[in-house]
């Protein structure tokens, strides 16, 4: 299963990846600035119009794109500087460079690391179908069991004390 047998040259799947991620980043942008009009249509329209709102928010629009192009090379914290970006409005003109940086980054990682992952896989496979099934069944129990971990240890640190509860933690 060499990737070169897909009859894809690497910068047709490096462009491919750029355009898949352009569309998601963008779309997560768009979200947190429909959210925001949206907001400002509410109680939090008094808050979003205070001295500090407005100068957090124009330090994250003038300082928040190369944390914006950065976020690229992080799991999860992509999709929250983007819809950060949106929500505040950072402005289109320091947006789309960093959004243009981070994803053409994101493209070449993910098209080198997952090229390679898949040639691994396949030439498991060919010698043995049973190990590549159970490399990727443990791969996929591993991701679960760590997220199960991840959300109870969330829900024990955002509990609330009760009474009686000891001091200790």
């Amino acid at each position: 299963m060499d990737p070169t047998s897909w009859n894809l040259p690497f910068p047709a799947i490096v462009a491919a990846l750029f355009v898949i991620v352009m569309f998601r980043a963008n779309g997560t942008y768009w979200l947190g600035r429909l959210g925001s009009a949206g907001a400002r249509r509410t109680r939090l329209a008094r808050l979003m119009d205070s001295p500090g709102y407005l100068r957090a928010t124009e330090r994250i629009d003038r300082f928040g794109p190369p944390v914006v192009a950065v976020s690229f090379l992080t799991i999860g914290f992509q999709t929250v500087a983007n819809l950060a970006a949106g929500a505040t409005g950072m402005r289109l003109r320091h947006y789309l460079p960093a959004v243009t940086i981070g994803s053409v980054a994101w493209a070449l990682l993910y098209a080198t690391l997952g090229t390679v992952g898949v040639d691994i896989l396949g030439r498991l496979y060919e010698r043995s179908p049973v190990l590549a099934v159970g490399a990727v069944v443990v791969a996929a129990l591993a991701i679960a069991g760590y997220l199960v971990w991840e959300v109870r240890r969330q829900g024990q640190r955002d509990r609330v004390p009760q009474p009686g509860d000891s001091p200790v933690a």
